[in-house]
């Protein structure tokens, strides 16, 4: 059986290696062609911030997502000639709103609460197993049956207690394969990448994310259905339907699941996000069941220096998925794991939280080109030792990129202040 943690234990390399570099491509774009908004999402009536809500362009495939500070940067092309942009989050309404230049200076957008209307939806009344097993049925009908090529944008970080020690970034193509049953895999392309690192916090043990994006769209569970949706795995779950919200305009089951059954390897706990109406799901957030230290260390480490100890202490996971037309396409993923290890010989451990994010930027169904095994990035690559150090803000050009929060970007400007040292 493929779980989740088979894939991260195999993204999780330690090492005492140096970081090697290479440069990517150049710049695309120029400022003038393209409409950028700078904005920072917040509830109409609270004035709090709302963290990774969905930006798009309706009647396109561009968007991006906010950060945990709910800050977001879009850009989009002039020569669409659009005139407004569309916010939405769970539990809000969708909200649009009309493209205006303001320069760089960030602009505040306002979304608000949804309630549910179950006026004229049919709301079953059966086990919530029975809609999780329906959902399944219906994947072949609610995701899309043709290959598609997408544009992501994907960072991964690496924490050393409260210190960044590796940022890596990367605009990617992706090669996504069919919903149905195919022999292909998906695969990904590097079109530009850049990096910061801090080899001194971790000279004594080098902590490295493998498998780079890959690990991203291994969290699409309705295309990797072994993770949860599996026909035998439901059957490991408990389930219970714990409330109704609004996502994308939509009603939505919330499902609650957690282990039933006690078994080799450990099973997860979280919340599945169903559509009433086409039983597609439309968001799954989960962890791993790491109560047993042991079990759960045996899946995360597979081989590990004589000496060193490893104790994962958290992970979460999140998938989102949006509606566009009658079908649903993966969004926005993001896992985070958070684990303690050092050398037996020292007397305190230290602390360590490996996190990636990837958006969906943008997305072709027509005219779609296949990656070579050439251009692909392998599965067990790490991107930090694939990609160069950080340049000037306007490194990405035209590329849409999810904006990095205070504590990133305080660790990308001190990444480049050494590196400009240098």
């Amino acid at each position: 059986m493929k779980t989740l943690s088979n894939i991260i234990r195999k993204s999780l390399k330690i090492s005492a290696v140096a970081i090697a570099m290479l440069i990517s491509a150049s710049v695309i774009g120029q400022e003038a062609d393209f409409h950028t908004i700078n904005g920072v999402i917040k509830d109409s009536k609270t004035k709090e911030r709302v963290v990774f809500g969905n930006v798009s362009v309706p009647g396109t495939n561009i968007g991006t997502v906010a950060n945990s500070d709910g800050q977001f940067t879009i850009k989009i092309p002039k020569s669409l000639n659009i005139k407004e942009f569309e916010i939405s989050h769970l539990g809000y309404q969708n909200k649009k709103f009309a493209i205006t230049e303001n320069g760089k200076s960030e602009q505040t957008f306002l979304i608000d609460a949804a309630s549910v209307e179950l006026k004229g939806v049919v709301v079953r009344p059966e086990d919530p197993r029975m809609i999780v097993s329906q959902a399944i049925n219906k994947i072949g009908t609610n995701y899309s049956n043709h290959s598609s090529t997408l544009t992501g944008f994907y960072r991964e970080t690496i924490k050393q207690r409260k210190d960044y020690i590796s940022i890596a970034e990367a605009v990617t193509e992706i090669y996504k394969t069919p919903y149905d049953f195919t022999l292909e895999s998906d695969k990904v392309k590097i079109l530009k990448g850049r990096k910061g690192s801090n080899v001194k916090k971790a000279d004594t043990l080098m902590v490295k994310m493998q498998g780079g994006p890959h690990v991203s769209l291994y969290l699409d569970l309705v295309k990797y259905p072994d993770l949860l949706l599996s026909s035998e795995e439901i059957y490991n779950y408990d389930y219970e339907i714990v409330d109704m919200v609004s996502l994308d305009n939509e009603p939505n089951y919330v499902i609650s699941f957690k282990p039933r059954v006690q078994l080799e390897y450990p099973l997860y706990s979280g919340k599945l996000y169903i559509a009433v109406e086409s039983l597609a799901v439309t968001m799954a957030e989960f962890s791993l069941d790491i109560s047993d230290v042991d079990k759960a260390t045996r899946i995360f480490v597979k081989k590990k220096p004589t000496g060193l100890r490893f104790e994962p202490q958290s992970t979460s996971y999140l998938v989102t998925y949006k509606k566009q037309g009658d079908k649903y396409f993966l969004n926005y993923m993001r896992n985070e794991i958070k684990f303690r290890a050092d050398w037996r010989r020292k007397i305190f451990q230290t602390t360590y939280t490996v996190m990636s994010e990837m958006v969906i930027t943008e997305r072709k169904t027509e005219n779609i080109d296949k990656i070579s095994a050439k251009e692909s990035f392998r599965p067990y690559a790490v991107l930090a030792d694939r990609v160069n150090e950080y340049f000037d803000e306007n490194y990405w050009g035209a590329y849409n990129t999810i904006e990095p929060d205070e504590s990133i970007q305080s660790a990308i400007n001190k990444f480049n202040r050494r590196f400009k040292k240098q």
